[in-house]
């Protein structure tokens, strides 16, 4: 049997460090801590208890290709303390926005995509 503590962190592929930064700190306003001394371009963020690793890999097969905003397709998700001023704030830059607030799930849902369409969803208990 394993017996898994928590969740430590997730790997994005990404293919331009410097926009996916941008993305990350100025949008979804993470925090970007230290990172060790790797020999290939990256990033990493502390979200909550844990991290998000950003790492350059444009041949990577984990990119989707697409920007389409759907709740079907692989994501991760954050837990916001507001949907309102997360929506407002999203509408404040302009990206596009996928809402659902009344969804099956129980909690209210907003879904972006970085720059290299990586998915990702924000969401509240209703």
């Amino acid at each position: 049997m394993i017996a898994i503590d928590y969740l430590h962190h997730i790997s994005l592929a990404v293919t331009d460090l410097d926009r996916a930064r941008s993305f990350y700190s100025h949008i979804l306003c993470l925090n970007e801590i230290e990172r060790p001394a790797f020999d290939f371009p990256g990033a990493w963020y502390q979200v909550g208890s844990q991290q998000l690793h950003l790492i350059v890999y444009p041949e990577a097969s984990t990119l989707r290709g697409t920007d389409e905003l759907t709740s079907r397709e692989g994501h991760f998700a954050f837990r916001v303390k507001s949907y309102e001023d997360t929506l407002k704030w999203l509408k404040s830059t302009g990206i596009e926005i996928h809402e659902n607030y009344y969804s099956k799930s129980g909690f209210a849902q907003l879904f972006v995509s970085d720059p290299d369409g990586n998915l990702i969803e924000l969401n509240i208990e209703r």
